[in-house]
């Protein structure tokens, strides 16, 4: 019987087979890699792949361009490395070491010349990198050079090469490079995050929670910031709500900062690889509240997903940013939501991603903060959210809208000055396995049209809808119903419906609450155990 014909496995035919099929190869490569070790290897690789694409692209629009002027072949290699073609195109400069055919040829190592030692592939993606942050001074400091250490396997690093060479990125369907690379981007740091736990929490926001804040504020012109952008998913939502309705994307100028250095490179090349401009994360990382990088701007949007409840934070009694009360030193959150609101030119707007405890907490005189905040009428919406949308923390988590204005004018037509819409959406979105949930764009739609609709903003009147009270779901309440309830800003309390859950309650009242009820518990315990013993006497007497 002749032997059978070993055949070659199939090429990836979806967007998601490639997906998978690449991850799947990158996770070979894990070895004896730390998880931050391995991310940055693996997420450098990529946006490498990115811009050697995105590069390959331009050149060839370059050459048909010069061609239909009736350039020769001659002239054309003149004009074809000139940088300003590229860069003026939002297109990196890929010096030809840098270039991904270069490295694909030598995925095996390259052998000595001369008195040149032979060099494996892992020096050859350093030197590569290093050479495209020289090309590109928006670049320095951020691409890894780690990949010819002792704990990279480098057989594997080269058959990975290899393998993402043989993906053609360059062209599926209607797709450019950039844009299936972004998507590909994007998959890697969900799945690190995923693998990470409680650490992935730090760098990745869920797209469904980042993608309620973007449809909600309609971010189309102006500045975004995000003062705490991890891997920069608030910006890159923001570009795509912009391209699905036509808008372009110059109108919008970016501004964010990250205190991790490792998290800041890769928000710099994840905004790199979806072609937007970033160099409004600045220099290098920095921790906000030390030191503002962008004290002097105010910005027309804000959106963010803090550090839930942390303790150990930069805190100055004095800071001029506390305008309505000093924060606790154990607790952030107010922290966030002031320096937010510090940064909101008049009439604009923020959506802010909180834990539940947020919402009523009232010791170290957080009560009293949200009241003035309340009073001052800066709250305009609080969403309620499903639990379990981030892997990474069982805390349920609401969604702050602040608005400095809601008056009718720019941000809609009803005047909702002395109101607040508050939404219960802790019902929405289905389980994608036991530990994730997430909310479909129905869900999302749902949110964002009632906020529209109660806001009768441009997008309601394209909808025909008006806003009325949904039992279980939605309320209008003015601000005396608010201040009637102590400025509780927990959804249910005004929505009715599903009670609010235990969670609801700041974390040092709840340890309080059971700690007395442990002690009442033992001290009834001794109490029937005393009384026992004595019938048991009796008994026996």
């Amino acid at each position: 019987m002749p032997p059978r014909k070993k055949t070659e496995p199939s090429a990836p035919s979806t967007m998601k087979e490639l997906k998978d099929t690449l991850w799947q190869a990158a996770d070979r490569l894990r070895g004896s890699l730390s998880a931050n070790q391995y991310k940055d290897v693996i997420l450098g690789l990529v946006f490498l792949k990115y811009v050697s694409d995105a590069y390959d692209e331009r050149r060839e629009q370059i050459r048909t361009e010069l061609s239909a002027e009736g350039m020769d072949a001659e002239q054309i290699d003149e004009l074809i490395d000139d940088p300003e073609e590229y860069q003026g195109y939002g297109v990196f400069v890929v010096p030809a070491a840098a270039q991904w055919t270069f490295l694909a040829e030598n995925a095996k190592g390259m052998p000595g010349i001369g008195d040149e030692p032979p060099r494996t592939i892992g020096q050859l993606v350093d030197d590569a990198m290093s050479a495209v942050m020289a090309a590109n001074p928006a670049l320095a400091g951020t691409l890894p050079r780690l990949y010819n250490k002792d704990n990279i396997d480098q057989r594997r690093l080269g058959e990975l090469i290899d393998l993402f060479n043989n993906a053609r990125f360059s062209r599926q369907g209607e797709h450019r490079a950039r844009d299936l690379m972004g998507e590909v981007y994007e998959y890697f740091l969900g799945n690190f995050a995923r693998a990470e736990g409680k650490r992935g929490g730090e760098f990745f926001t869920p797209p469904s929670v980042v993608k309620v804040l973007v449809e909600v504020l309609e971010p189309s012109s102006g500045r975004v910031y995000d003062p705490c952008c991890g891997s920069g998913g608030m910006f890159v939502q923001t570009e795509k709500f912009i391209h699905d309705h036509n808008g372009d994307p110059k109108d919008i100028a970016i501004y964010g900062q990250e205190s991790l250095e490792e998290t800041w490179r890769m928000a710099k090349m994840n905004l790199a690889i979806h072609g937007i401009d970033n160099s409004g994360l600045g220099a290098r990382w920095g921790d906000t509240f030390a030191r503002d990088q962008h004290a002097d701007v105010q910005m027309d949007y804000v959106m963010a997903n803090p550090p839930f409840n942390i303790k150990h934070w930069t805190r100055r009694e004095d800071d001029p940013r506390w305008v309505y009360g000093v924060p606790p030193a154990n607790n952030a959150n107010y922290a966030w939501l002031q320096h937010i609101i510090s940064k909101l030119k008049p009439g604009g707007s923020a959506g802010v991603v909180m834990a539940n405890g947020s919402m009523a907490a009232n010791s170290n005189g957080e009560g009293h903060i949200r009241a003035r905040l309340v009073e001052a009428d800066l709250v305009s919406c609080m969403v309620a959210l499903p639990t379990q949308l981030f892997r990474s923390t069982g805390i349920p988590v609401c969604v702050w809208f602040l608005s400095k204005d809601k008056a009718p004018g720019k941000n809609g037509e009803v005047d909702r000055r002395g109101e607040v819409l508050f939404i219960d959406a802790r019902e929405l979105g289905y389980m994608v396995d036991r530990a994730e949930r997430v909310l479909t764009d129905e869900d999302i739609a749902k949110i964002a049209d009632t906020y529209h609709a109660w806001r009768g903003t441009d997008s309601a009147t394209r909808q025909s809808s008006t806003y009325q009270d949904a039992p279980g779901f939605c309320k209008s309440a003015s601000l005396e119903q608010v201040k009637e309830a102590d400025y509780a800003l927990t959804p249910s309390r005004y929505i009715g419906g599903v009670a609010a859950e235990e969670d609801d309650e700041p974390i040092d009242d709840k340890i309080a609450r059971l700690s007395k009820q442990l002690l009442e518990t033992f001290s009834k315990s001794t109490s029937f155990e005393k009384v026992v013993h004595e019938q048991l006497e009796r008994l026996r007497g």
